[in-house]
C-alpha cells in the first residue's frame, strides 16, 4: 500500500528498510543521469546567456559609432564660468558669440499696504482680483471666504491657477503682511491683486538681457536666466550681471567625447573576447562551454572586424586600434585624438564606413557607382546584433534550445518520481508478505513441535 514502510523485519531479522533504500538507489540510476544533464543543460544556457549579454553592449557601443552626430560632438565653454555657463547640444555647430549681461531674470512681487498681528487674524480683505501685467486685463479672482484668516488667504493664492506665490512675511514682532510673487519670472509673468491701493510693488518682474557685440551691439533677452538659440543647439545660463565684463561664449568640436565612445566600443570588444574565453577555454576548470566552435568563430569575427582593411583607408591601426598577442584590443586614445584632429574624415570612415553613391553618371546602377562600406562599428554592430538579436541572435537560439532540452528533462524526471514511487511501493509489499510468509511458517512450525512434544513416549512404556 501507498505510504508503507519497514525498517528492520521482526520476522526476518534483516535491515528491510535500508534494503529497499538500496535497491531503490540502483533503480533511481537513470533518473540520476537525468538531473545530471538537466544541471548542464541549465549552466549552458546560463553561459549563453552570459556570453550574449556581453555581445548585447558590444552592438550598443558600435551603434553609437555609426551615427552622424556622434562624429560632430561639439563641447560649449565660457571665458567666465563663474557668470556663464553654456552646453552643447547634438546639432551644435561651432561658433562663437562674445557678449555682457546687463540684466538678469526678475520674479515680480507686490506686498499689502495692511498687516496683520498674526497668520490665523481675520484676512477682512475679501476677494482678490487678478490683473495681468498691462494692469487692466483682468485675469480672474481669487475667493476669499468671509471670516477666512490671513493663513487662509496665502493657502487660497497659493492654490489658484494664476502661478503665484503668497507667503505671509513678518515684517515687525506683531506684525504680518502678505507678499505675492509671480512663479515665473519675466516681464511678461507681470500682474497685480487685489484693489489698486492694496498692494505695493516690491519687484518688478524683468527679462534677462545680453548685449552682444560693442560697435553696433544688439540686445537679446530671456524671461528666464537661460538663453537657447543665441548660437546652434547650445544654452547659455546667466548667474550674474556684469556691464563692464565681457564673456565669450565658444562652441568647438569635441574630439575627446567622440576618443571616449571609442574607448568604450573597445572595451566592449574585450567584454566579448574575454568572456568567450572564460566559458569555452579549454585547460578552464570552471569553463561550461569548453570548445565551443560558435563562440569561438563569434571571437574570431570580432577580431577580424578590428584588424581587417577599411575600403582604400587602410587599417584602424592609423586611429590608435592594436591586436594584443594576448588576444585582446588596446586603444591608444592619444593617437586616435591627434588623428581625428588632422584628418576627421578618414577617421569617421575607418568607423562609421561610407555609404553607397552613384558615379559621375549619377544615374543608378551604372559601371560607375561606388558600392558602401562598412567601417569597424558597422562591422561589430552587425556581428552584435546576429549574435544577440532577441528572435533569430545565435546565442538567443543556442539558449532557447537548451531551454527547450531543459524543460524536456524535467518532465522525464518528474516521469521518474512517479515510476520510483511505485517501484518502491511494490518492494514494500513484496517484503512485507514475506514478512508476513516467514511469519506463518514459524507458526506453523511452533505448533509442529508441540503436536510432537505432546505424543506419549512409548520407547519408556515398553520397559
Amino acid at each position: 500500500m501507498a505510504g508503507m514502510s519497514l525498517s528492520t523485519g521482526l520476522i526476518s531479522g534483516m535491515d528491510t528498510g535500508t534494503l529497499i533504500s538500496q535497491l531503490m538507489q540502483v533503480e533511481a540510476n537513470p533518473q540520476t543521469l537525468l538531473k545530471t544533464k538537466l544541471a548542464a543543460t541549465r549552466t549552458d544556457a546560463a553561459g549563453y546567456r552570459a556570453v550574449n549579454t556581453r555581445f548585447d553592449a558590444l552592438k550598443t557601443a558600435a551603434e553609437a559609432l555609426t551615427k552622424p552626430a556622434t562624429w560632430s560632438a561639439t563641447k560649449a565653454t565660457s571665458s567666465v564660468p563663474a557668470a556663464v555657463t553654456a552646453s552643447a547640444g547634438l546639432s551644435a555647430l561651432p561658433g562663437a558669440v562674445t557678449f555682457t549681461v546687463t540684466a538678469l531674470a526678475t520674479n515680480h512681487s507686490t506686498i499689502s499696504d495692511k498687516s496683520w498681528g498674526a497668520a490665523t487674524t481675520a484676512f477682512d480683505l475679501g476677494s482678490l482680483d487678478v490683473f495681468g501685467a498691462d494692469g487692466t486685463t483682468k485675469k480672474g479672482s481669487i475667493p476669499i471666504a468671509a471670516g477666512a484668516t490671513l493663513a487662509d488667504a496665502v493657502s487660497a493664492i497659493n492654490a489658484s491657477s494664476y502661478g503665484l506665490s503668497a507667503a505671509a512675511v513678518q515684517v515687525a514682532p506683531g506684525s504680518y503682511r502678505l507678499q505675492v510673487t509671480a512663479k515665473d519670472s519675466g516681464s511678461a509673468a507681470n500682474f497685480s491683486i487685489g484693489a489698486a491701493d492694496a498692494f505695493d510693488v516690491v519687484t518688478t518682474g524683468a527679462n534677462a538681457t545680453l548685449k552682444v557685440g560693442s560697435t553696433n551691439p544688439y540686445e537679446v533677452s530671456s524671461a528666464t536666466n537661460t538663453f537657447a538659440g543665441l548660437l546652434p543647439d547650445t544654452t547659455i545660463t546667466v548667474s550674474k550681471a556684469s556691464i563692464d565684463t565681457p564673456v565669450t561664449v565658444g562652441v568647438t568640436s569635441d574630439p575627446d567625447t567622440v576618443a571616449s565612445k571609442v574607448s568604450a566600443l573597445i572595451s566592449a570588444a574585450n567584454g566579448v573576447l574575454s568572456t568567450v574565453t572564460s566559458y569555452t577555454s579549454a585547460s578552464s576548470a570552471t569553463a561550461t562551454l569548453k570548445g565551443d566552435s560558435t563562440l569561438r568563430g563569434l571571437a574570431s569575427q570580432v577580431l577580424s572586424a578590428i584588424s581587417s582593411a577599411v575600403g582604400t583607408d587602410g587599417s584602424a591601426a592609423a586611429a590608435g586600434l592594436q591586436l594584443n598577442r594576448d588576444g585582446t584590443i588596446a586603444f591608444d586614445s592619444a593617437k586616435f585624438t591627434e588623428k581625428l584632429k588632422s584628418d576627421p574624415a578618414v577617421v569617421q570612415r575607418l568607423f562609421a564606413g561610407t555609404p553607397a553613391s552613384l558615379g559621375a553618371d549619377k544615374a543608378v546602377g551604372g559601371n560607375d557607382d561606388v558600392a558602401a562600406v562598412t567601417g569597424i562599428a558597422g562591422r561589430l554592430f552587425d556581428i552584435g546584433k546576429a549574435a544577440s538579436d532577441t528572435t533569430t541572435g545565435t546565442l538567443t537560439l543556442l539558449a532557447k534550445s537548451e531551454d527547450s532540452q531543459a524543460k524536456d528533462l524535467e518532465a522525464r524526471i518528474a516521469d521518474w518520481d512517479l515510476r520510483l514511487a511505485l517501484r518502491q511501493t511494490a518492494l514494500t509489499r513484496q517484503f512485507t508478505a514475506m514478512e508476513t510468509a516467514l511469519g506463518s511458517l514459524q507458526n506453523q512450525s511452533t505448533w509442529l513441535s508441540g503436536q510432537l512434544a505432546s505424543l506419549p513416549s512409548w520407547s519408556q512404556s515398553n520397559k
